[in-house]
């Protein structure tokens, strides 16, 4: 491995944490929705894999710039 192909390697892992974080922000979003639209906490904790508490926190945060998913 070079020195290129280094840069370019640690380059795409940085590409990848800023689509994860805009990903991140997207879910919490769609988890808000859910939440409103009447979606039982249950059957968003199955679709994401969150568990109940992770899933109230991102409800809860709805109005906050909190830490979300």
């Amino acid at each position: 491995m070079d020195k290129r192909s280094l840069t370019q390697m640690a380059q795409r892992f940085r590409d990848a944490e800023t689509r994860a974080e805009i990903l991140r922000q997207e879910l919490a979003v769609a988890i808000r929705q859910a939440d409103t639209d009447g979606v039982p906490q249950k059957d968003i904790c199955e679709a994401t894999g969150y568990t109940r508490q992770q899933v109230r926190r991102i409800v809860l945060a709805r109005g906050s710039d909190a830490a979300e998913a």
